[in-house]
């Protein structure tokens, strides 16, 4: 389960600030948590400071190919033999974790895929208008790790109540 936070809504125009991810299993004790610096100029001040760092905070972390060279490294250690990404909005947390593994590491050890966990709890619970965010425990802090942790949570209670099958080992 990943989750991310960034300074814009499109990566490559703008820059991923932080991002999490928790591996789904009961404990949910193996996290990943990376901060990297601007990629680019631009940055919107409203979507960084949903992030809770300032342009300066965000202009001194890692450099983007070291963390994500660390995160490639603690897929490899976690993620069993194929990864899967899930996220709580795929399409904008996909897209940045996608093209920084492409620009700084030439791969994406996900593949070419995510799944979004909002769209499985709506087909799990056969209702295009239901929301799965009742079902975490941990509050949605927007630190990624916190928000990647509750969506965790979620799926390991849709998989428990809803009898979904999907292997978490």
């Amino acid at each position: 389960m990943v989750d991310v936070e960034a300074d814009g809504p499109a990566p490559g125009l703008y820059s991923m600030v932080s991002f999490g991810a928790v591996i789904v299993t009961p404990a949910l004790d193996q996290t990943f948590y990376g901060q990297v610096r601007p990629i680019c100029e631009a940055w919107i001040p409203e979507a960084l400071a949903i992030s809770g760092f300032t342009r300066a905070q965000h202009e001194a972390f890692d450099e983007p190919s070291e963390v994500m060279t660390r995160f490639g490294d603690w897929i490899a250690a976690h993620g069993g033999r194929r990864p899967l990404f899930i996220s709580d909005n795929n399409g904008f947390d996909w897209s940045f974790v996608n093209y920084y593994f492409h620009r700084f590491l030439g791969k994406n050890p996900f593949g070419h895929s995510s799944q979004n966990l909002g769209s499985l709890y709506k087909g799990v619970v056969k209702d295009v208008f239901a929301n799965f965010k009742h079902l975490r425990a941990t509050a949605h802090t927007h630190h990624p790790v916190d928000d990647a942790r509750g969506n965790a949570e979620a799926l390991l209670r849709i998989k428990q109540e809803h009898e979904l099958k999907i292997s978490l080992d």
